[in-house]
């Protein structure tokens, strides 16, 4: 397989609190964490979200987090990858 010359640039962060959402009385449910998580990122890069090609998205929940999460975002039309790694999803 030849390598592929495809750059990618990390350009704004955006994080929240660590919290079990399941667990914790009045936590926010698994999307609003995704909101405030893209609405920080995308504030940092100063980045419309329309210029996003790729998302992957990190969580302990299941398959098709990513796109639950993104698609009422107005975040679609690109390749979304979900990772799942339970509490060490952040490290991946």
């Amino acid at each position: 397989m030849a390598p592929q010359n495809n750059r990618v640039f990390v350009v704004g962060v955006g994080m929240t609190n660590f919290m079990k959402p399941q667990k914790e009385p009045k936590a926010p449910h698994f999307t609003d964490l995704v909101e405030q998580a893209v609405s920080r990122a995308l504030d940092d890069c100063k980045v419309d979200k329309h210029l996003i090609e790729f998302a992957a998205v990190g969580n302990m929940f299941g398959n098709g987090y990513g796109q639950r999460s993104l698609y009422p975002l107005g975040i679609y039309d690109i390749p979304i990858v979900n990772c799942h790694n339970a509490c060490a999803t952040g490290s991946n």
